[in-house]
Formats: structure tokens, C-alpha cells, sequence
């Protein structure tokens, strides 16, 4: 790792400017796509599924748990890694993405706290006393007043249910399709392209490491299990411009300063950097579509005396 960064012959070479546009247009496409859809298509998310559990005999309270813990225990591997390690760290794609991993499960913490929140506050709503007391004369016209304002009442809590996700539930909705994906790939290319090809006294496997490059899918894949998000290939866009950020971070930081790619098929300065470009390009689709096999999976193999059913769809 240098102090001046590379030289502008290196930023020249024909390879880069290849490599430049494999990343660029999947870039320029995503981006086309989220404004596209934002324009022209309504809001379709409500707010429940961002804290109701998909199980009918679970308690969003246990999904709240679930969801503390798991960002409890990220926050400590992080902090662990940044202590032995250095902020050094964070030029890595694995911690960049442990880092989103641990940003969604804290936004989903403060959800799902909202959502059980306002789901007790429905359970213990009270009846009014005028209400009781005009109940309790037995006036027909106060009776029927009275039915009136009690549907009110439950309509009212009801309504809460059937509200649109908002920005943060978008956000955390947004975040959540980011990181199924970039689990997958941190994952699949460290335990199955970095490692077995790590040879020397430069790198050893040690308990943190492997935490950090499993704990990430894990966590997420048991509240993928749990939770009633939905999910779609609409979200494949949120992981490439996440991958199309960190690699501009690189290419900033290589530009300014580092000499040193903290991944091998990253370097450019190689006939091959556009294939190894493109198959990096390429390979976010497989990881992507293999976290929607999976969540799939879970909504076909079990009956829907399973699920739980929190509003019909239809009316909301």
C-alpha cells in the first residue's frame, strides 16, 4: 500500500475504460430502473409486513427479540474486528456488507418495536365512559350511537395496520434486497474462490474471520424465515449500485492514495480486468436469484394454515 496512489498511465490503459463501462451501464440501468418505478408505479407496501412475522403462531414480539439480538451480535463482531484489525477493515467488500447487514437489523429493531407498539395499544384500547354510560340507559338512540363509535374504535387501530410502508419502511425494505444479495456473493467468493487459494504467513483463518464471513448470510437468512417482507427481482438493483459504489470507492481511494487491491480480480492492470469485470458484473444475478429461490421456497412448502393472515390484501 502506497501513499501517492497510481499513476495516471495506469487510469489510461485500454482495459480500464472496458472495465469502466461493464461497470457503468448495469449502473445507469439500475438507476433508469428505480426512477421508472418510482414514477410509475403506486405503492403497493404496508406497514405490517415489516414487523408482522409470516407464521401465525409467532409473536411479533419474538420477531422484535430475534431482531435485537441478531443486531446486538453484529455490533460485537464489528467492534471486535475493528479493534483487533484496524479501520482497515472497511477497504473490504465482507465488511461493508456486515456493516449494512448490521445497519438493517437495527432499523428493523426500531420497526418492529413500532409495529408491536401500536398492536398493544390496539389490544388495550379502552371503551370510553360515556360510551358505557349511555350504553348502560339503555336509550336505542344511544345504543346505536354508541355501535357507531365503537367501530371506531377498532376501524381506528385497524387503520394503522393498512398504512404504506413511508420512507424508513422503504428504506429498510430497500436495505434488506441490498444485503440478500451482497451476503451470497461476500459468502460464496471468500469460502469458495479467496480461500482456497490463500497461501503463506499473510493470512490465516482465525474464529473472527470466519464469523464474518458466515454470521452475515446466517442472521439474515433465519429473519428472512421469520418475516412477512416482500421480496422480488426489483431488488436485484439496490445490490448492483451497492457493488457499483464500493467498486468506485476502490478505483477513488486507488486513484488517490492505495497501490495495494485488497482483491485480486479487482486490479486492472491486466488484459483480463474487463473479463473479470464481467464476471463479477454477471455473477450478481446467480446470487441474487439464489436468495429469491430461498424465500420463495419458504412461501410454496408450507400450507397456509402456517401463515398468518393479517388483512385481506384486497381491501388494503
Amino acid at each position: 500500500m502506497g501513499s501517492g496512489g497510481l499513476g495516471l498511465d495506469y487510469w489510461l490503459q485500454w482495459q480500464v475504460l472496458v472495465s469502466a463501462l461493464i461497470i457503468l451501464l448495469p449502473t445507469l440501468t439500475s438507476i433508469r430502473f428505480i426512477i421508472t418505478k418510482h414514477n410509475n408505479t403506486p405503492a403497493n407496501n404496508h406497514h405490517h409486513h415489516l414487523w408482522m412475522p409470516y407464521w401465525r403462531n409467532l409473536h411479533p414480539v419474538c420477531l422484535l427479540l430475534y431482531r435485537l439480538f441478531a443486531f446486538v451480535s453484529m455490533t460485537y463482531f464489528l467492534y471486535l474486528t475493528v479493534i483487533g484489525l484496524g479501520p482497515f477493515v472497511f477497504f473490504f467488500y465482507t465488511q461493508w456488507t456486515f456493516l449494512l447487514v448490521t445497519i438493517y437489523f437495527a432499523l428493523a429493531t426500531i420497526i418492529s418495536a413500532r409495529g408491536c407498539w401500536m398492536l398493544f395499544n390496539e389490544h388495550s384500547h379502552p371503551i370510553p365512559n360515556h360510551e358505557r354510560d349511555k350504553f348502560l340507559k339503555k336509550d336505542s338512540s344511544s345504543v346505536e350511537d354508541t355501535t357507531v363509535k365503537d367501530n371506531e374504535v377498532s376501524i381506528k387501530p385497524q387503520m394503522q395496520f393498512n398504512q404504506e410502508s413511508g420512507f424508513w419502511g422503504n428504506l429498510m425494505q430497500n436495505i434488506y434486497h441490498t444485503c440478500a444479495g451482497a451476503v451470497v456473493l461476500t459468502d460464496i467468493v471468500f469460502w469458495g474462490l479467496l480461500l482456497p487459494f490463500q497461501t503463506g504467513d499473510d493470512f490465516k483463518l482465525t474464529l473472527l474471520i470466519g464469523c464474518m464471513h458466515s454470521l452475515n448470510a446466517v442472521f439474515l437468512l433465519i429473519d428472512s424465515a421469520l418475516n412477512s417482507l416482500q421480496f422480488s427481482w426489483h431488488g436485484l438493483t439496490y445490490f448492483v449500485l451497492w457493488s457499483a459504489t464500493y467498486i468506485t470507492f476502490q478505483w477513488v481511494m486507488h486513484a488517490c492514495c492505495l497501490t495495494w487491491w485488497p482483491y485480486p480480480f479487482l486490479e486492472l492492470a491486466t488484459p483480463w480486468a474487463p473479463m473479470w469485470y464481467f464476471g463479477i458484473a454477471l455473477f450478481h444475478l446467480p446470487c441474487y436469484g439464489l436468495y429469491l429461490l430461498i424465500v420463495k421456497a419458504k412461501t410454496s412448502m408450507f400450507p397456509r394454515s402456517f401463515i398468518r393472515v393479517v388483512a385481506n390484501e384486497k381491501q388494503m
